[in-house]
């Protein structure tokens, strides 16, 4: 059976489905960038689909089984594609090798000495770029994929020259089981994905033989705060080093003194002073996200002081608690939290921030998790003074369970499902005062609404 090593080629040619994606997106532009001849599509043209094409890579809208053609070399599809899709049963018709997109990171991977995937149910956007921040600063010349934007880097990737390659990587369909992996953080474990998961016992399973794709000589990080962390890598034979607040954590944060959009703290390696971080983005789960950095930057040699520096220039991620602007004297703020342990995290770090009022503006994300997960969005989009909700972000599911967004503002006291995002920009042009912090919140396509109330103020 034909490898992705013998199509990793320059100057051969690819069709990815999907282009358009978190992780999809970077991989045609790194494939690209090693001299093959990428084309794709996706279902919508993006931001993220006219950046590519700006690359020279062509890119169809729609998945139709007329745009795979005899000469491409191989195809690669995201995880949400599956063997019903045109262009995937018109690839095997053309006998044209179909590879999942983790089986090309995968590949890719291979080439370099250290491997560092970043791996959890939330924050492994932020701690991949943190990890970012800490190389560049050391000076590694890492390769890197994230899946989201960097300002650091302007992209969501980066191919470098040293022998180092960071990665962000899902669990999402098992994705990240394809990945060779020198170094493996485990940030935490939680119930998501629970249209591919039975349960936490499944999705814990999975993290676990994550976890033991790491060889003999390598280390799995993994956070001592989080229970199902620990029990995902219980009796593991591995090198495992903990980080967390938790006494007897490895990498311990303490000291920690939180002040509005940033965390200062002192950090500990086995007990004794190893740096002082200051990090500029807020909440407590920062603070540990940054202490799994710092842990991977220990097993990885790189002094103390390159991850103070590495770390005290970031300033997060996009749409990592991303300021977008003002409007009518309140700070505009935009979030991918799109599950209810991330709702929190980011609610959490809000609250001892001291605006008057948080208006929150939520789109679920995906009829399955809305469902699953129903009472806790629900606990947790009681918490702002106003919560606005926009209809569910379908992304690759059809409403086969009779779900909608208004089911969850009648749970909500404070909650208004307003059906279109016109409504909604209308509604918060009434309703935001000065004082207030407006967040867009959710893996959609909501961050239009805080951009659009921002655009109206600048003109």
């Amino acid at each position: 059976m034909l490898s992705f090593d013998e199509c990793f080629i320059p100057g051969k040619r690819g069709y990815l489905i999907g282009i358009g994606g978190v992780s999809m997106a970077p991989l045609a532009e790194v494939l690209h960038d090693q001299g093959l001849y990428i084309s794709g599509s996706d279902i919508q043209r993006s931001d993220k689909v006219v950046e590519l094409e700006s690359r020279g890579i062509h890119v169809n809208i729609g998945h139709h089984g007329e745009n795979i053609l005899p000469e491409y070399d191989f195809v690669v599809r995201t995880a949400a594609v599956r063997d019903d899709n045109a262009e995937i049963q018109a690839a095997h018709a053309l006998d044209i090798p179909v590879f999942e997109r983790a089986q090309a990171w995968g590949t890719i991977m291979r080439r370099y000495r250290n491997a560092l995937c970043i791996a959890g149910t939330h924050g492994k956007t932020t701690t991949t770029s943190m990890c970012t921040h800490i190389l560049m600063a050391a000076e590694q010349d890492p390769t890197v994929m994230i899946g989201g934007t960097l300002p650091l880097l302007h992209a969501g990737h980066r191919v470098g020259h040293g022998d180092t390659i960071v990665l962000e990587s899902c669990e999402y369909y098992d994705s990240f089981l394809s990945f060779y992996p020198t170094i493996a953080v485990i940030l935490d474990v939680d119930a998501d994905h629970l249209d591919y998961f039975a349960d936490l016992d499944a999705v814990k399973h999975s993290f676990r033989k994550f976890a033991s794709l790491v060889p003999q000589n390598g280390t799995v990080i993994v956070s001592a705060d989080d229970p199902n962390s620990l029990d995902s890598i219980a009796g593991l034979d591995r090198t495992i080093l903990t980080f967390g607040l938790a006494e007897g954590s490895d990498v311990r944060a303490v000291n920690v003194i939180p002040s509005g959009a940033q965390s200062e703290f002192d950090v500990l390696y086995q007990g004794k002073f190893f740096t002082h971080l200051n990090i500029r983005v807020p909440g407590i789960h920062n603070v540990k996200n940054a202490l799994a950095a710092t842990a991977a930057a220990i097993v990885l040699g790189i002094s103390p002081t390159s991850v103070t520096y590495g770390l005290a220039g970031f300033r997060g991620a996009n749409r990592r608690f991303e300021f977008k602007g003002k409007f009518n004297g309140a700070d505009i703020y935009d979030d991918y939290a799109h599950h209810p342990g991330e709702l929190k995290a980011l609610l959490d770090a809000v609250e001892p921030m001291g605006y008057k009022r948080t208006i929150l503006v939520f789109q679920p994300h995906t009829y399955s998790r809305t469902k699953a997960l129903f009472d806790d969005f629900a606990e947790q989009l009681r918490r702002p003074d106003l919560t606005y909700l926009a209809e569910i972000y379908a992304a690759r599911e059809r409403n086969t369970l009779g779900i909608s967004s208004e089911d969850l503002a009648d749970h909500i006291p404070n909650g208004l499902f307003l059906p279109t995002f016109e409504e909604l920009e209308k509604a918060l042009r009434f309703t935001v005062a000065p004082g207030d912090i407006v967040l867009t919140v959710g893996a959609g396509d909501v961050y239009r609404i805080g951009e659009a109330l921002v655009s109206s103020e600048q003109k």
